[in-house]
């Protein structure tokens, strides 16, 4: 653990120190809490890890989807489509930066990966496939699961452009996704995260057992993560029960009054696990921005 510290730059140690790691706060509070930690030299990304008890090598366990961001995430995306004739124009007038079929799967083999994400009608799917050892390592590859593999190249191209992220667990059960930039407004960044934690709870697979979230940390790019309380985006307000109403005063019950009796069942507490958990950040960075040398 001392040895993985001293890897880190002079102004990471110092912003680690400021605060209590083990404390979990509100989504807004660690929100602020990541813009008071260091002066950031570029506009840093802000990245949501959400570490989860899914066991991803049972295929029914596996956690992907997209969430659009209400806010956007703060940057121009680029979007290389698939697709030929009619929806090629399709594509092109929908804003898609790179337009092709064999040319541009020729183009990727050859080495060419600038742009973020990749869509494809299902007649070229073929041709995508063979990209599949530059694509999948890179998280690119199209998929109907999550929208990019479609004949509406349009919606898709839009939604991409629009701030729609891919989110999905890595193999040791954990999602990461960025939900904006340092810069963005609080409210902006409070609001993105809490709509990929609501996301995550709606798509709980059926098969998870035990504990789903075990913890919830966001950081910027360079800077240490900042725990979330596991309950963030959980909009779950329990409704109050309605008082009893009073019954008449009788003189003498009768033998034959039959009475309802009411069982109100007393809530289980979710058992609590104490566990230590070194954090997400520490452990996959994510390496989009150039890196800081303390």
């Amino acid at each position: 653990m001392a040895a993985r510290l001293n890897r880190r730059g002079k102004n990471w140690r110092e912003a680690r120190q400021k605060y209590d790691r083990m404390r979990e706060h509100s989504p807004s509070e660690a929100v602020a809490l990541i813009k008071t930690l260091r002066e950031p030299k570029f506009d840093e990304a802000v990245e949501l890890h959400v570490r989860t008890g899914l066991n991803v090598r049972h295929a029914e366990e596996q956690l992907r989807g997209t969430v659009a961001l209400p806010n956007g995430l703060g940057k121009d995306v680029s979007i290389a489509v698939f697709a030929q004739g009619d929806k090629a124009k399709e594509a092109e007038e929908a804003g898609a930066d790179f337009v092709g079929g064999e040319d541009l799967a020729k183009k990727i083999e050859e080495g060419f990966t600038d742009f973020d994400v990749v869509i494809s009608t299902p007649d070229l799917m073929p041709v995508v496939g063979r990209l599949g050892k530059v694509l999948g390592p890179s998280g690119k590859m199209p998929n109907p699961k999550v929208g990019t593999v479609t004949m509406d190249i349009a919606k898709a191209v839009g939604e991409s452009k629009s701030g729609k992220v891919e989110y999905r667990t890595d193999k040791t059960g954990i999602v990461h996704v960025v939900v904006g930039r340092i810069g963005f407004p609080d409210a902006d960044l409070v609001e993105n995260l809490n709509a990929v934690m609501d996301e995550i709870h709606r798509a709980k697979p059926s098969a998870a057992k035990g504990r789903y979230i075990h913890s919830v940390t966001i950081a910027s790019t360079m800077g240490p993560g900042v725990k979330i309380s596991t309950d963030a985006g959980e909009a779950a307000p329990v409704a109050k029960a309605a008082p009893a109403a009073e019954a008449p005063a009788v003189e003498a019950p009768s033998e034959e009054a039959v009475v309802e009796e009411v069982v109100v069942e007393e809530p289980v507490a979710e058992e609590t696990v104490e566990e230590t958990v070194e954090e997400v950040v520490e452990e996959t960075p994510v390496a989009e921005e150039p890196t800081e040398e303390g």
